[in-house]
């Protein structure tokens, strides 16, 4: 299956992109050879900076094989920005909305064509407070298992410490080294051929998310948390939290006011 033709609008994001980031981040990239020559497939990659969406394009884009980012739909309305993601072909995202599926059928379409899907299955940045992936999304499994395509997974490191998440300046000085390293395709061939539940889904998307994980492991030189971040156990144990304060706090006003009523029974029973 022939492979996607950069074309004019990725090749003058190219121009406009690569430059500052040459400046701006030095190099460490391996697993080239691990991006397929041809064909179909989905790279897996953790989301750890806003600016590393650029810097993980810029190391593929040197491999030949342009990706096609899920991103927020919202995007594709905003003047040069919405011409850029439309003419490069990136897959608008709406959530919330009846269009909702439309990125997975359209992520699906991608992949049938011989195109490169980039995902990032947290959804999100991460909020693991050392930066290492969070539990992830069921939306590269589902493509996955679909279309039976190679799953390439990608760590990168280095973009996150020029921008911190959530973070509105970079931190230029000392220059920082973007690592990226992409592995050998994830073996998912038990998973295939089954009904396609939920429980599949999670243990695909969990296999999917430890290969991720492993690689910034050799990244990093350091050991992930042995359970990932899970965003919604944090909600819910904030929620206990909270919960478990206001009730405090009703306990505690209660009791002043039961002290303050001992106190008015005394006075009057003197």
């Amino acid at each position: 299956m022939p492979r996607r033709r950069i074309g004019f609008w990725y090749r003058f994001a190219a121009v406009i992109c690569k430059p500052p980031l040459v400046v701006l981040l030095k190099r460490d990239w391996r697993g080239m050879e691990n991006i397929p020559a041809e064909g179909g497939f989905i790279t897996a990659v953790n989301h750890n900076s806003h600016i590393d969406p650029l810097a993980y394009a810029h190391f593929q884009y040197n491999t030949g094989r342009v990706p096609r980012f899920l991103a927020k739909s919202g995007l594709f309305s905003k003047g040069f920005v919405g011409a850029a993601m439309r003419g490069t072909g990136q897959i608008p995202v709406y959530r919330e909305s009846t269009d909702a599926l439309s990125a997975f059928r359209a992520a699906i379409d991608a992949v049938e064509r011989g195109e490169c899907v980039a995902f990032y299955p947290e959804g999100t940045l991460t909020r693991d407070p050392d930066g290492w992936p969070m539990t992830g999304k069921t939306g590269a499994a589902r493509v996955a298992l679909q279309t039976k395509c190679p799953v390439i997974p990608v760590a990168q490191w280095g973009a996150n410490e020029l921008l911190p998440p959530y973070a509105k300046k970079p931190r230029l000085f000392p220059r920082k080294t973007s690592k990226v390293l992409a592995g050998p395709p994830v073996d998912l061939s038990r998973f295939y051929d089954r009904e396609m539940t939920p429980e599949l889904l999670k243990e695909t998307t969990e296999t999917i998310m430890a290969a991720v994980t492993r690689l910034l492991e050799e990244i990093r030189g350091e050991k992930a948390p042995e359970k990932p971040y899970d965003p919604r156990v944090e909600r819910m144990e904030q929620r206990r939290r909270t919960h478990a304060q206001r009730n405090g706090r009703q306990d505690r006003n209660r009791g002043e006011r039961a002290a303050v009523r001992e106190v008015r029974e005394e006075g009057l029973g003197t």
